[in-house]
């Protein structure tokens, strides 16, 4: 990437699809080339909402968002946390009317790009669009480990496996330590991620605290023991398909990321 031109603000796209799909210098070029309008957004803001027929599809530059869906009593279920160099919408592209929403976490700056110029790049480099299409794959099988972990995890569990996931996800994107980070969720927020009550989350952390297994601090988490955290959560790094730099799947990851 060294000898490209273009937008640099889109470099973290173009790394996390070059995880997916080998690029030529010509393919990297065009992921630079696309035309975008950069936003701030604040912390709470939507950047899509269910209904929408998006014209432009959000990468994720920094900061976090999620994904949820309101059901008819009201409550929020989220079903999924991104961070720099996701693409929140990809899936709209084609859809075109989004049936849940993406909601800032923080503070966070956002890149709009066409959907026109999505599928213009995604049809005309197919290697691109492969990688495209790998990327909304492992978007669908990070939502079906959500799934599980509401529907048959026990609290403890729920809690542990969505510690790990966040800190696992900022070591692959470069983005911090995977056992010492600041937690972006409020309890709240936590609760409807894992499907509990902020009371329940609040004494499932207080104990896993207790138990010398994380030490946190307002937002802060420092994981302890991260074996029998991972253990604890039923966690593993499968599904998130992690691939180091020359598209290798994870064969040759720690032991704790791997379930046989």
């Amino acid at each position: 990437m060294n000898h490209l031109s273009g937008h640099p603000s889109l470099t973290p796209m173009l790394r996390k699809l070059m995880k997916w799909s080998a690029l030529d210098e010509e393919d990297q070029q065009a992921i630079l080339d696309l035309p975008h309008e950069i936003r701030r957004v604040d912390r709470g803001d939507y950047i899509v909402r269910e209904q929408d027929k998006p014209s432009h599809a959000a990468l994720l530059l920094s900061g976090f968002a999620y994904r949820h869906k309101f059901v008819g009593s009201g409550g929020r279920q989220i079903l999924s946390v991104h961070m720099s160099g996701d693409m929140v919408d990809l899936q709209n592209t084609l859809l075109r009317t989004a049936d849940h929403n993406v909601q800032a976490l923080s503070r966070a700056v956002v890149a709009f790009i066409p959907c026109r110029a999505i599928k213009e790049l995604a049809f005309g480099r197919p290697r691109v669009g492969m990688a495209m299409w790998y990327d909304t794959l492992v978007d669908g099988s990070i939502h079906r480990e959500w799934t599980a972990n509401v529907g048959r995890r026990d609290a403890r569990a729920r809690v542990a496996h969505v510690l790990c996931e966040f800190g696992v996800r900022l070591n692959d994107g470069d983005l911090g330590s995977p056992c010492t980070y600041e937690f972006p969720m409020t309890q709240e927020e936590f609760a409807d991620a894992v499907g509990l009550t902020p009371v329940h989350v609040n004494r499932t952390l207080k104990a896993l605290d207790r138990d010398g297994l994380t030490d946190r601090a307002h937002r802060s988490v420092s994981i302890k023991q991260w074996d029998r955290l991972a253990e604890i959560g039923d966690f593993s790094t499968n599904y998130l398909h992690i691939q180091d730099e020359q598209g290798r799947a994870g064969a040759d990851l720690p032991a704790w990321r791997m379930r046989p």
